[in-house]
């Protein structure tokens, strides 16, 4: 499956951007979906996950209750609305699939399997 990442941008903070990873290649429905960032100078870090369906979600602490991760199969199509933003947000963030079933959700970016080219978001203070 290949993935790209849109929507990052300048924002200020308190702002909001919605960052969108359109899948193509294979049946979307298929994988269960996760958004990591990696700030300059630091490891890649899980930010957001979702089961193939949907309807499980999980979320860092750093993110909870800020941002909201969301897919529509139909569309082929994972989103991470983020709200609220920080300056410690400001990172590379890269959406990624992972195949195979029995696991409804991967917060590890070894059980991914593909990755999207990252959107940069950053936030000014």
């Amino acid at each position: 499956v290949q993935l790209q990442a849109s929507g990052g941008g300048l924002v200020q903070a308190g702002g909001s951007l919605r960052l969108s990873c359109a899948a193509s290649g294979r049946t979307f429905s298929d994988y269960r979906m996760g958004w990591f960032s990696q700030a300059p100078g630091k490891e890649r870090e899980f930010v957001a996950a979702i089961s193939r369906g949907g309807g499980t979600t999980y979320y860092a602490d750093s993110v909870k209750g800020r941002f909201t991760i969301s897919r529509d199969n139909a569309k082929n199509t994972v989103y991470l609305q983020m709200n609220s933003l920080k300056p410690e947000d400001t990172a590379v963030y890269y959406c990624a699939a992972a195949k195979g079933l029995g696991v409804v959700i991967s917060t590890r970016g070894h059980q991914y399997d593909y990755w999207g080219q990252g959107t940069q978001v950053t936030v000014s203070s």
